[in-house]
């Protein structure tokens, strides 16, 4: 009875030995497609979310951190989220052996809570553990649920602003409200709190692009020990550029998941003057000139206060792919829900500064190097040294003994407004393939979906919209080796 025991258990392990080396040989093959179809994509998404949960942490499903540190000689807090199986046991791991850890900046407008929806697919559907961190400034440490109470601009004209250390707030004193029309065309008027020289408002201005960096490098050196993990950062849209940043600056960062993200943000500067087509929105031709403007210069001290009018600058390029030309005769209806989309989301922070890095505006960089320098008391060379790491967050480091860009998979919707496949192939992805030494890339589209891409598609039965059919390429990916084989 005991050899025939021993017969079947070795039989068993035989077939599933057999069956593991033919997985991993097809997955030692595996290339991101350059399109995934609707039907595709819908099978992907139904496959990702029939899937068992994984019982994860905290009651929320998730844990809250919150790290304090020093950068540019100022204490600053980042709040973030982790979200991980509860048994580390049944933490995933990749074709490396490593255990699989997410890293996730959300995009322009908000903060950690942005992010949860990605966050809890990758955890309880895939195993992973993830960290989605808030830029510094965007957590709600004065409120208990992180919710940011009121509105960004108060009845008496004061706006609202960040939070960059636990119990300490902005006065009103210290910035003034203004208003620029030079980008009408783009973003309507524009409303900003600009920081008084001399204040705490002004020199955090200033010095919030080192807060990032020294922020973001700890979240994940806390959470994702090198030993332990292999990293792949994903930031949404405005985030994209920050996590590239990020990439070569955190040594088991293994790749860049970078779903309609923008780029370094020298490469973005260069989308935006790209002088051909934009390329199509759907269907739809889009001649650069009726969207493109110059070069950005917008000043370091300058926080921008959103509207209603960031959503409908995405709304229309996305209702022009998806429905034609004719979207425009339901106008009143469209902005109808445009302004009730927009209340609903005041409870994200609804502020941004991070054009100077997203937009690679080196004069503004620079002059907020100069300001630090100054606030420090640095002596010539400290001062230009400073100013040459500010700019170099804009774009790839280079040179011996620097960790190279790691590979990066680009993925992008149907009806994207900023991320056509024409600027990805005519400028994104020539300048990656110019760097030294270029990453591996890859580029795919997705045959439905927007900038928003977690938005629900109840027409196409897409409840997370594209979102999880990109986490599946991603798995792919991971489990394969495609992001960790030479």
């Amino acid at each position: 009875m005991n050899e025939l025991a021993n017969r079947n258990f070795g039989r068993t392990v035989a077939l599933w030995l057999a069956a593991f080396l033919a997985s991993a040989a097809a997955c030692a093959d595996y290339e991101p497609p350059l399109e995934v179809g609707l039907a595709d994509l819908v099978a992907a998404s139904n496959d990702i979310l029939n899937r068992p949960d994984i019982p994860v942490r905290g009651e929320q499903g998730y844990i809250e951190d919150i790290i304090r540190f020093e950068a540019a000689g100022m204490q600053w807090d980042v709040g973030m989220s982790v979200h991980e199986p509860a048994d580390p046991a049944n933490i995933a791991t990749g074709a490396d052996g490593k255990k699989i850890g997410i890293f996730l900046l959300h995009g322009g407008s908000g903060d950690f809570k942005s992010m949860h929806r990605q966050a809890r697919i990758l955890s309880h559907k895939l195993g992973y553990k993830v960290v989605s961190m808030s830029y510094p400034g965007r957590h709600a440490f004065h409120t208990e649920s992180r919710d940011w109470p009121g509105k960004n601009v108060n009845d008496d004209g004061s706006v609202r602003t960040p939070i960059w250390l636990r119990g300490e707030e902005i006065g009103r004193d210290e910035y003034e409200v203004i208003f620029d029309t030079g980008q009408r065309p783009r973003y309507g008027t524009r409303r900003l709190a600009k920081a008084k020289p001399g204040t705490n408002f002004y020199y955090r201005m200033a010095a919030w692009p080192l807060a990032l960096e020294a922020g973001g490098i700890a979240a994940m050196t806390k959470h994702f020990p090198a030993d332990e993990y292999s990293i792949y950062v994903h930031g949404h849209s405005t985030g994209g550029p920050l996590v590239n940043m990020l990439s070569q600056r955190v040594s088991n960062v293994a790749g860049v998941l970078a779903i309609e993200n923008s780029p370094f943000g020298y490469i973005y500067r260069q989308q935006a003057a790209w002088g051909g087509q934009l390329g199509k929105i759907g269907e739809y031709d889009v001649p650069s000139e009726t969207i493109l403007l110059p070069s950005r210069s917008d000043p370091f001290d300058e926080l921008y206060i959103r509207s209603w009018r960031d959503s409908a600058r995405y709304v229309g390029p996305e209702l022009l792919g998806s429905e034609g030309p004719q979207a425009l005769m339901r106008l009143p209806m469209v902005m109808e829900d445009i302004l009730a989309g927009w209340e609903r989301s005041q409870k994200r922070p609804q502020f941004k500064a991070e054009y100077v890095i997203t937009h690679g505006i080196e004069a503004s960089l620079t002059e907020a190097a100069k300001v630090t320098a100054s606030r420090l008391d640095m002596n010539a060379q400290e001062t230009q040294d400073l100013i040459d790491h500010y700019v170099g967050l804009t774009r790839e480091l280079s040179g011996p003994g620097v960790k190279p860009v790691p590979p990066v998979m680009f993925q992008i919707s149907a009806f994207s407004r900023d991320h056509s496949r024409e600027v990805y192939e005519e400028v994104t992805i020539p300048l990656y393939e110019a760097m030294d030494p270029a990453p591996k890339h890859s580029l795919t589209q997705f045959m439905a979906g927007k900038h928003g891409y977690m938005a629900r598609d109840d027409e196409n039965g897409l409840p997370f919209g594209i979102g999880p059919a990109v986490f599946k390429q991603w798995d792919d990916g991971i489990k394969s080796g495609w992001f960790t084989a030479d």
